[in-house]
């Protein structure tokens, strides 16, 4: 091997995601079986890992059908109908989610409880789980936009009351910001409410940095994180050698041929072990 391996140090779970799986492992070491409404992260490999723990993962329809047991819930956060249907069925509830989503939920109840009837918009990708845990504060009643295009739609004669998914670009946010300053018409009120994850959104700036001090990127990350899509094409923007991969298994040694150096890097959904792994197989290991 003639090249150098370095693994972004700023890539890896975000706060919510570990204290999420922090959770579960303690639990699980309790031997007592243990639910997760979906999928804990958004990773194949470390779901595999907690799986072979003991952790089971369901859908919101099993978790109709179960009574009297201990369910985890995930960081992205869930609407008050699960709780209501956890409290019915018996169901002891771990809550997991992240704080800087609940406190994003109880801003929107609150707007929505002192504003009924108002349009409530949220920027984020429509059928996440976070977007709809959010959209459940307001009875289904919150509008999702993913698009300027999405946002052209609005009634801008109506007073708009604008949120994001945590882990949106503030770029994009910024912009719809914008565009709906440009429109809505005079003496209309308007409030924006930046709720982006810091955590998560200075880590564009940082995966750019160090996506460009390298000859070859490696993206690990699940292919269903929204967050894993973001950083990738931040790396893609400063370097045309990425390949996305889930698992070391992936790496096709050809890639190397020539490069000097390789980045390795993630999302906030990607562990550090499995990116270690990688490393070990470009090694030999």
């Amino acid at each position: 091997m003639s090249y150098n391996i370095e693994i972004d140090s700023g890539s890896g779970f975000c706060f919510g995601v570990t204290t999420a799986i922090h959770k579960a492992e303690e639990e699980l070491a309790k031997g007592a079986p243990l639910y997760c409404l979906g999928d804990i992260v958004h990773n194949g490999m470390e779901c595999d890992r907690l799986r072979s723990m003991g952790l089971i993962t369901i859908n919101h329809e099993e978790l109709r059908s179960l009574h009297h047991a201990k369910v985890l819930l995930r960081a992205h956060g869930e609407p008050p109908e699960t709780y209501e249907i956890a409290r019915q069925n018996d169901i002891e509830i771990i809550d997991a989610t992240c704080p800087v989503v609940l406190q994003l939920q109880r801003r929107i109840h609150k707007r929505y409880s002192e504003k009924p009837g108002a349009q409530i918009v949220i920027f984020g990708k429509s059928g996440h789980a976070e977007v709809l845990g959010l959209v459940g504060q307001t009875r289904g009643e919150a509008i999702v936009v993913e698009s300027i295009d999405d946002v052209r739609r609005l009634d801008f004669s109506r007073a708009i009351y604008l949120y994001s998914q945590t882990t949106k670009s503030v770029d994009e946010y910024e912009h719809i910001v914008e565009y709906i300053r440009e429109h809505i018409d005079e003496c209309v009120e308007f409030i924006s409410v930046d709720t982006i994850c810091r955590q998560v959104s200075t880590r564009s700036q940082r995966i750019r940095a160090f996506a460009s001090r390298h000859d070859l990127i490696l993206f690990v990350c699940g292919r269903k994180s929204s967050n894993g899509k973001v950083l990738f094409g931040e790396c893609q923007r400063v370097n045309g050698n990425c390949h996305l991969i889930e698992s070391a298994a992936e790496i096709n040694e050809r890639w190397t041929d020539g490069v000097r150096s390789v980045g390795i890097c993630g999302a906030t959904s990607t562990p550090t072990w499995l990116m270690e792994e990688c490393r070990e197989r470009l090694r030999g290991g």
